[in-house]
């Protein structure tokens, strides 16, 4: 039988004391955003004094329940530090706490003696632990920290931040980014329906995350979230309460082409067992310091799943989506804004002033809408514009609009461009008021992907097929 002596017991009291630490000021990190101003600089004394604490959190001395605490320590001195200091901190951190080169030499040379014989197996284990480094195990501690991991979310959205006037941070970060790319994968994230019925903690984020069409007002979140609507988020376990990633959902019966009828709160719900399609228009990621894991195609195809399930005679899936680089690449296209100027002369003298001196700026602020006949007259020309742009204007092969590539590399096509179907200041100045939808076809999405990914193919419907056409 084992009985636990008082030495034994003692660690697992410090371990409570500790993590209720841990939470109390890791959870206020959540409003970090404001301490870069109001912080306080990394003193030069202090820097001897981290440079000890990193180095006793990467031996573990004391073992892990020490390992945690000095974690939680070293954590709660970068919160209370400025821009500058931080960048001084995660300077120390890339610079000091790398791999050993005398150790890695020493293991690199005796793995390649090895290779071949029947050391080659331990040798290869060597050189692995040999490369792992210091700063690497320190980071680690936080994942066993009570909101340890979202600190680090943070702490590489700082590293972002600091990369162009600091390139030195790279090779932290991106130990860093290989780490949550192991935490935060899909195997691990769990899909839930956000509703009226959830915390108001949980809908007051998605108000403040909203990053596609802004969330004016509690009545607008609550028509978003009505009977006809659904709105998921993937969570990790451990930040239960912050969504990486969540999607907009609206039910309706045919392909919708106009973001302010789609978000009207006077129109009444559509009763949910008489829609055939599902809009998927707002996709928004919560998380700067994810950047670069990509959770959207997951949660398109579980959430296509879930809605299958719950309503069986959807037959279309699509979205209803911005065009954010359309206008910066029209700018550039004379040739096309020639066409557009000479479509039609706008009768308002004044329009027709601004119209001949920068044809573009006049697209962007949408002071052209209430001329019909000349919206009419330019829209051939402007419908045309945006496919060559969906569909031609490529890097490496791949679409340059983040919209489009996200999309289309998720195995959409380009089904349908919809003229005025944006009239906010926001949609004006992306895509002169254009909108994209994306149809998601359960059978095309692999071949799509792979046509696209191999020869830079860009599925696209015949109606965008034939705006092409010269």
């Amino acid at each position: 039988m084992l009985i636990e002596s008082p030495v034994q017991a003692e660690p697992k009291a410090r371990e409570s004391s500790l993590l209720s630490g841990a939470r109390n000021f890791l959870g206020r990190l959540f409003g970090k955003q404001e301490v870069p101003d109001g912080g306080r600089h990394l003193a030069n004394g202090e820097l001897k004094n981290l440079r000890q604490r990193f180095a006793e959190c990467a031996s573990e001395r004391g073992g892990v329940v020490s390992a945690r605490q000095r974690a939680a320590e070293i954590g709660q001195i970068y919160a209370g530090l400025n821009d500058d200091g931080r960048r001084e901190f995660l300077r120390l951190l890339a610079l000091e706490f790398g791999p050993r080169p005398e150790a890695v030499e020493a293991a690199l040379h005796n793995w390649t003696k090895a290779t071949g014989t029947d050391r080659s197996g331990s040798a290869e284990v060597a050189l692995r632990e040999a490369l792992r480094s210091p700063r690497s195990k320190i980071l680690t501690q936080f994942n066993a920290i009570p909101h340890g991991v979202q600190f680090l979310v943070e702490m590489r959205d700082d590293m972002l931040r600091y990369l162009n006037d600091t390139p030195e941070l790279g090779v932290i970060e991106s130990e860093l980014y290989a780490l949550l790319s192991t935490w935060f994968d899909v195997d691990f994230l769990q899909l839930q329906r956000i509703s009226w019925n959830s915390s108001a903690a949980l809908l007051e984020k998605l108000i403040k995350y909203e990053a596609v069409h802004q969330i004016r007002s509690w009545n607008d979140l609550r028509n978003r979230l009505d009977s006809d609507r659904r709105c998921y988020g993937l969570f990790h376990p451990r930040m239960p309460d912050e969504p990486l990633i969540f999607v907009e959902v609206a039910l309706t019966d045919k392909l919708s082409d106009n973001i302010q009828v789609l978000l009207d709160e006077s129109l009444p719900p559509l009763q949910p067992e008489r829609a055939n399609t599902a809009i998927f228009y707002s996709i928004s990621n919560t998380q700067p310091g994810l950047r670069g894991l990509n959770f959207g195609n997951f949660l398109i195809k579980r959430v296509v799943d879930d809605l299958s399930r719950d309503f069986p005679q959807l037959k279309t899936f699509s979205t209803l989506s911005p065009v954010p680089g359309f206008m910066g690449w029209l700018k550039k296209q004379e040739h096309l804004l020639a066409r557009v100027r000479e479509a039609h002369v706008p009768g308002d003298a004044a329009l027709r002033e601004k119209w001949q001196a920068d044809v573009c700026a006049c697209l962007g602020s949408g002071a052209w809408q209430m001329d019909v006949v000349l919206a009419a007259a330019i829209q051939p020309v402007m419908l045309e514009a945006c496919a060559r742009y969906l569909v031609q204007n490529k890097s490496e092969n791949l679409p340059r609009d983040p919209v489009a590539r996200f999309h289309l590399v998720n195995g959409a096509r380009v089904e349908r461009i919809n003229w005025l179907a944006d009239r906010s200041d926001k949609g004006w100045k992306q895509s002169a008021g254009m909108m994209v939808n994306y149809l998601y076809r359960k059978p095309d999405l692999e071949s799509n992907h792979e046509k696209l990914m191999l020869k830079g193919d860009v599925a696209a419907s015949r109606a965008i097929r034939a705006l092409l056409i010269d």
